[in-house]
């Protein structure tokens, strides 16, 4: 991976910023599984296969939408070569001058998390996902030298409400005392944007939770998993935007990448089409997009 971190100023600043150039709020998630791969991209080996996958989707992508997604289980499985495909991957993606979010969910205490942290930094990731059920103050080793954290929050899998909308004492759910940790935690690490360096992850799905999370974090960006694929849809997710359109960044993948039947060599253009028609979608709903 490379040796220092691209990343100078506020993440933040910078995502915003991309949202706004590109007028639209959507986050690509790349999760490339063999078995769905187009054929137009199967190679001699798996990881043949998923690199030139990921490479040609990069480059339909670009221009339309700000920011992509790399799950890095998807790459992390083929071990050594897998690690070493994301890493060029997502060298592609900065070159394509796309906003990346390294998803990895990670969380540790002490030694460990700092061993997590140095791994993240070097590569040319933006942000990253964190669990943070061992504590907000374990997070801190990830925000260092211009880079952030989504925190999952509220996520999109129905399994995780058991857990996550179980009432504490004072009448409040998991999932709030958590965002509330984080908004406690949060006031060094906000830009000039007036948004945090320190995000959350909340589920397109739990709309039930929209208004009363947007209301506790206010300077959190949203990192939105859910839409599409999993059944969310734009009214699933305006309340999780401030009124100017910003504050949320919705994030889509298997209805973008697998836009097309994997027999079909046009499966990058399809992809393309998916990725414009919800970026246009989301950025006039939004009112990023006139006209």
């Amino acid at each position: 991976m490379i040796e220092t971190a691209t990343a100078t100023t506020h993440p933040a600043d910078r995502l915003i910023r991309a949202v706004q150039d590109r007028r639209t709020p959507v986050c690509v998630g790349i999760d490339p599984v063999l078995e769905r791969l187009p054929s137009a991209v199967v190679g001699a080996t798996a990881i043949e296969s998923i690199e030139r996958f990921t490479m040609e989707l990069l480059d339909a992508i670009s221009g339309l939408v700000p920011c992509v997604k790399f799950q890095s289980a998807c790459y992390e499985r083929y071990g050594a070569d897998g690690v070493r495909t994301l890493e060029t991957c997502m060298n592609r993606a900065r070159a394509l001058d796309l906003h990346i979010v390294f998803d990895a969910k990670r969380g540790d205490i002490g030694l460990s998390n700092g061993h997590y942290a140095a791994a993240f930094h070097r590569t040319d990731a933006d942000w990253i996902t964190l669990n943070g059920y061992l504590g907000i103050e374990s997070l801190d080793p990830y925000l260092a030298d211009g880079h952030g954290a989504f925190v999952l929050v509220r996520t999109s899998n129905p399994e995780g409400t058991v857990f996550q909308d179980g009432l504490l004492s004072d009448g409040r759910t998991v999932a709030d005392s958590l965002a509330d940790l984080v908004v406690e935690t949060d006031g060094r690490h906000v830009g000039s944007s007036g948004y945090s360096s320190l995000g959350v992850v909340v589920g397109a799905t739990q709309g039930g939770a929209h208004r009363r999370l947007r209301d506790r974090m206010g300077r959190q960006i949203f990192l939105v998993p859910g839409y599409g694929a999993q059944g969310a849809g734009l009214d699933d997710v305006l309340e999780l935007f401030h009124a100017d359109g910003l504050g949320a960044v919705i994030t889509a993948s298997r209805s973008i990448i697998y836009a097309a039947a994997a027999e079909d060599p046009s499966w990058a253009a399809a992809a393309a089409d998916a990725a414009g028609t919800m970026a246009d979608e989301l950025g006039r709903a939004v009112g990023l997009r006139t006209g």
